[in-house]
């Protein structure tokens, strides 16, 4: 289904797995799904603000949400709800899967921000993902991630090189 297309619209509930739990669930519209990448649009599921310092998360914040089945991370555009552009937070995940109406996402821990000018790229929780034990209980998990981690760096400090993931 495509974002122009005449079908009903499908909702999803997004499911964010950390540590063997379910973190966060949270229903989006399914915009779109190609066989590859899976894109959804929901408002921001938290409770209450959340503020990072460098962005602020609150209430009428919508995020369209990029996952893919073959790779090892998920990229979010945030706009604030005039729709101006805050910036993109990409997580670290395993390749997400899609079963009937569940999107699930295992979180590895490493994040990413960039801000909607990209003069403020941040790499986030690497702290978090050493205590995780990841690189002992599954090496090549720890590795992907990693790998992924630098892959998303270096798009989101090239131009145009992260927007080029969501076209």
């Amino acid at each position: 289904m495509s974002v122009n297309s005449a079908e009903p619209v499908r909702s999803v509930d997004v499911v964010l797995v950390k540590g063997g739990r379910t973190k966060i669930r949270y229903a989006a519209e399914l915009l779109s799904d190609d066989g590859t990448r899976i894109a959804v649009r929901a408002p921001w599921a938290g409770d209450a603000v959340r503020d990072f310092g460098f962005v602020r998360f609150e209430a009428g914040d919508v995020f369209t949400e990029y996952y893919w089945r073959d790779r090892w991370y998920a990229v979010k555009e945030v706009r604030d709800r005039a729709g101006a552009l805050k910036g993109w937070y990409c997580d670290i995940t395993r390749p997400a899967t899609l079963s009937g109406g569940e999107l699930v996402v295992e979180d590895l821990d490493l994040d990413l921000w960039r801000s909607a000018d990209g003069t403020d790229v941040r790499r986030l929780d690497e702290d978090e993902f050493e205590e995780s034990g990841l690189a002992e209980r599954d090496p090549a998990a720890a590795a992907a991630a990693v790998t992924a981690l630098d892959e998303l760096e270096a798009l989101a400090i090239a131009e145009g090189g992260l927007e080029s993931l969501l076209e």
